[in-house]
């Protein structure tokens, strides 16, 4: 079983990065952690990194089944955290538009909540293409630029340099020499959709609402954010809804 422990985060909670272990963070978390969850069999006896590991939970998830797991992060202080509490994960500092790996390293690399955050986003994924073995595989997640920030020029949150919707990240990938496996989207399930009917329309606004007003966390909302979980969300082929309805994207891309 994973070490995964959520008796409370030692990283701060700064918006670039979602924490184990807090009630007002755990919606982020869980939506994050369903594609570890559905995605992690790809990695099933291979050797994997994860480019932009954060806080390291996903890595250490994938750790159950991966032969083994590099993580790389640019972030001393996440670097020094996934050391001290994930001991099954190799981890290395660096800069992810120069990955430290030689050719054809690995069998897959997991990107999860990263893309949006670079500035050359066409140079990370020639870097994944580089070290990926002929027939590896990239895992990428993004937020749904459509639905995360509709009608606006720029993302919502500072931290994002540039988001995509499922076009854009198609171009992307095969601009960089990737084959498209397979593009998804992560829906609300039908308790979350439950829970958006119980808190306005969206319990995504009620939460930022919050954050706004820099208020107190209303009861009811607190506990209903609480007991979110990653079986309340669905992921969904393209061919089977309109992905550009989903909440985040997820790509699974082939290097010929």
């Amino acid at each position: 079983m994973s070490a995964f422990v959520t008796d409370g985060p030692d990283l701060p909670l700064t918006g670039e990065r979602t924490v184990p272990g807090l009630a007002e963070e755990n919606y982020w978390f869980r939506r994050h952690e369903v594609v570890y969850r559905r995605l992690a069999d790809r990695c099933a006896g291979r050797d994997v990194l994860e480019a932009g590991c954060g806080e390291g939970y996903g890595a250490d998830l994938i750790a159950d089944v991966a032969r083994r797991v590099i993580g790389l992060d640019y972030d001393e202080s996440a670097v020094a955290h996934v050391r001290a509490r994930y001991p099954r994960v190799e981890m290395l500092h660096g800069n992810l538009a120069e990955l430290p790996l030689p050719d054809g390293d690995v069998d897959v690399v997991v990107n999860f909540q990263v893309i949006e955050h670079l500035w050359d986003q066409g140079q990370f994924a020639a870097e994944c293409l580089r070290v990926l073995r002929p027939g590896g595989v990239l895992l990428m997640s993004t937020p749904n630029r459509i639905t995360f920030s509709p009608g606006r020029d720029t993302p919502i949150n500072p931290f994002h340099t540039r988001e995509l919707n499922g076009a854009e990240l198609t171009e992307l990938l095969t601009a960089a020499g990737f084959t498209i496996e397979g593009l998804y989207g992560v829906f609300h399930g039908e308790r979350l959709t439950e829970l958006d009917a119980r808190h306005g329309g969206s319990i995504i606004d009620a939460q930022i609402a919050r954050a706004l007003a820099d208020a107190p966390w209303p009861d009811d909302l607190l506990a209903d954010v609480a007991t979110v979980a990653t079986d309340d969300f669905d992921l969904i082929e393209d061919t089977e809804r309109d992905i550009d309805e989903s909440l985040d994207l997820v790509a699974i891309a082939v290097r010929p």
